[in-house]
């Protein structure tokens, strides 16, 4: 399974490697999740340069592609070239995106009329682009899925597993990140989120 955690310049670290460290949780099961990125080498919000494992282009081959969020975002997002560089397809791929990779997303007519989710300081822009944004942490229709606030990367890698290896992998996948001394209660209240989704 080939997942692409596209990561821009600026870019929110609880977004990229949540997903990138839940997902690799399946990596005896030929999973590999990668930070995929449209430059060699990143700086995050807060100062943490890190190397991309692959090129931008990786997504449109990728199984999974999930969209991160940063402090660029609204610049990306005007980015033309690179978004047409994108060739995504919902038919053939998981596509989603927490807080501003929302937005990424309404801008490359991924969302339509599908209700969506992001954080409070995207909304507005994501409300400019035509996109009923909801109230809520997480929200898929099919192979779309977007979600709110920064610890929302569980949900959407949650969402993941369940979809491609089935309920069971995803309860003993967040199990075993989950707090020591509250594992059952996490489980629960992960999956009640993602439940009505699968």
């Amino acid at each position: 399974m080939k997942i692409a955690i596209l990561t821009f310049e600026g870019f929110n670290e609880l977004d990229s490697f949540i997903s990138l460290g839940i997902l690799n949780r399946l990596r005896s099961k030929g999973w590999s999740a990668e930070i995929t990125s449209p430059s060699p080498h990143i700086t995050s919000m807060n100062g943490v340069k890190i190397q991309a494992q692959q090129p931008l282009e990786f997504a449109n081959e990728a199984d999974v592609v999930l969209f991160g969020s940063g402090i660029h975002t609204r610049e990306i997002a005007r980015d033309e070239k690179l978004l047409n560089s994108l060739k995504l397809d919902p038919s053939r791929q998981l596509i989603g995106a927490q807080c501003s990779g929302t937005l990424l997303m309404a801008k490359m007519g991924l969302i339509g009329t599908l209700p969506a989710c992001t954080d409070l300081t995207t909304k507005p822009w994501v409300l400019e682009a035509g996109i009923n944004v909801i109230d809520a942490p997480f929200y898929a229709q099919k192979n779309l899925a977007t979600a709110g606030g920064c610890m929302s990367s569980q949900y959407l890698s949650a969402w993941v597993i369940a979809k491609l290896a089935g309920e069971a992998a995803a309860r003993e996948t967040i199990y075993y990140v989950a707090p020591t001394g509250q594992k059952d209660d996490y489980v629960e209240r992960v999956m009640q989120v993602i439940q009505p989704f699968l």
